[in-house]
């Protein structure tokens, strides 16, 4: 039931047929995840807990910086070097202490994302590269999520909705990413300011005809806006079964590799044997899972699996170079990756090639010692 202050606060909701204290229920039960804490993520925040959606979760990593002002109308100068999620979860309960928010600071990657979007009802997309819109499509498609998908480019804008009911997925209107030639650069391109405030808003009212099973929903549909003519076209487009049944699970992994990642440094496995033999020998870390690591780890290796990640940080030191590793080197940079944005750490390697390029590294060894 809807206490008297709920009725009094969403008395405008109430008063439309189609919402009315049932739907007003739903939007109380509601759980909504919103990947993004930027231009998009601050007016889809803002409407949907004006709405009282129940319960916001909010995913970001980064601070607010001082180029964010422009357009991300959450935030102040006061905010200045504080993360996004925190200021964002904090300005909205403020806007309405009815709703919960849960933050996470913290960037979408493969290693967190199931943990991340299973708990909630639909997810919004806010982020601004291309990996992170595949793996959150791929994330729901795994797990039945509905997507609502927002994008700013320079003076235009899109929407749209992926994988609602049975209808097609991001992959479906963009089977495969840009290349690195062809993404924008993500420090370099403008945007105009309103931008953002426009497309966000009308990701949130898709998000509230989802939760409240009303209207027509963008499925299958890309409606793009021009701010500078503002006109307006509606792209239709198909389901595409092939494109479709891509998941977590059947996804190319590279699909997801940051073009605007935090930097990863690697080391060889050559760089790695003689620093092993030294007396400075770095902190090993081996990311795979327990049955691969007792098949063969590297010697003294200290094994925290990717999937368990979040749980065994404090056993890894912070002032010690630290080399991670897998089986190719993919685990590990996802590894590094999240250690670095989440945790904070900078003293971490890549063992380049992972375990395959040390036992090639063996092998090589050996062949020179019957050589000679």
């Amino acid at each position: 039931m809807l206490t008297s202050e709920e009725r009094n606060r969403y008395r405008r909701h109430l008063q439309l047929p189609e919402v009315g204290e049932a739907g007003q229920l739903q939007l109380k039960n509601a759980r909504v995840l919103v990947v993004g804490a930027g231009g998009l993520g601050c007016p889809v925040l803002q409407y949907l807990a004006a709405a009282g959606v129940g319960t916001l979760g909010i995913v970001d990593a980064d601070k607010v910086e001082t180029s964010n002002l422009q357009r991300q109308i959450l935030y102040g100068p006061r905010d200045l070097g504080q993360f996004k999620a925190e200021v964002a979860g904090r300005a909205v309960r403020q806007l309405n202490p009815l709703i919960r928010t849960e933050v996470h600071i913290c960037r979408a990657t493969l290693g967190n994302v199931r943990e991340l979007i299973t708990k909630y009802d639909v997810v919004v997309d806010g982020s601004d590269n291309f990996p992170t819109r595949y793996l959150l499509n791929d994330a729901c498609v795994s797990f039945n999520k509905p997507l609502v998908s927002g994008a700013i480019y320079k003076y235009e804008g899109q929407v749209s909705v992926f994988n609602y009911q049975g209808g097609p997925t991001y992959r479906c209107l963009f089977p495969q990413p840009p290349s690195g030639r062809e993404a924008p650069n993500c420090d370099t391109t403008g945007v105009l300011g309103v931008l953002p405030g426009l497309i966000g808003t009308a990701q949130a009212a898709e998000a509230l005809k989802l939760v409240l099973g009303i209207g027509e929903v963008l499925s299958g549909r890309l409606w793009v806006l021009d701010v500078l003519s503002f006109q307006t076209r509606t792209v239709k487009f198909a389901r595409r079964p092939e494109s479709a049944a891509i998941n977590l699970q059947t996804a190319n992994p590279t699909d997801y590799a940051d073009l605007c990642s935090v930097g990863v440094n690697a080391i060889s496995a050559a760089e790695l044997q003689l620093q092993i033999e030294s007396e400075h020998a770095p902190f090993l870390l081996d990311v795979r899972e327990p049955d691969e690591f007792h098949t063969k780890h590297l010697p003294g290796a200290t094994l925290l699996p990717l999937s368990s990640l979040g749980k065994g940080v404090n056993s890894i030191p912070r002032h010690h170079p630290v080399v991670v590793y897998c089986r190719s080197g993919r685990r590990s940079t996802q590894a590094i990756e999240r250690l670095q944005t989440e945790f904070g750490f900078a003293n971490l390697l890549n063992l380049d090639g992972g375990i395959e390029a040390w036992e090639e590294l063996e092998v090589t060894s050996l062949s020179s010692g019957v050589a000679e």
